[in-house]
C-alpha cells in the first residue's frame, strides 16, 4: 500500500510543474479544462488502478486465514501489528501463538 502513496505522490510532483509549464504554450481558458483532465488520466485513475490490485492481491489473506480474526491485524495494510511483519496465505507471523481473537 506504501508504493501506492509513494509513486502517486512522485506523478502528483511531476504532473504539476509540467502542467504549470504548459500554462505559458496553450490558450488559459484551455489551460483550466486540462489540469483535472492530465491530474485524473496520470495521478488519480492510476492509484485508483494500484489499490484495486493490491486487494485483489490480499482478498484471501483478509477474508480465510487465521490472522483476520485476529486482534493484531490491520486489514487496511494487511500487516500483524504485534510483530510488524504481513501474512500470506501460506505464512503466519506468529505461527498462530500470539493469536487472540477480535471482539
Amino acid at each position: 500500500m506504501g508504493d501506492i502513496v509513494f509513486w502517486t505522490l512522485i506523478r502528483l510532483a511531476i504532473s504539476i510543474p509540467a502542467v504549470w509549464i504548459l500554462r505559458n504554450y496553450i490558450d488559459f481558458q484551455l489551460w483550466w479544462i486540462l489540469v483535472p483532465v492530465v491530474l485524473y488520466i496520470v495521478v488519480i485513475h492510476p492509484a485508483f488502478v494500484g489499490y484495486r490490485r493490491f486487494e485483489e492481491k490480499n482478498k484471501s489473506v483478509i477474508e480465510s486465514t487465521l490472522c483476520s480474526n485476529c486482534k493484531h491485524f490491520d486489514p487496511t495494510a494487511v500487516l500483524c501489528l504485534k510483530h510488524d511483519k504481513h501474512p500470506t496465505s501460506d505464512y503466519l507471523p506468529c505461527e498462530g501463538f500470539d493469536w487472540e481473537l477480535k471482539l
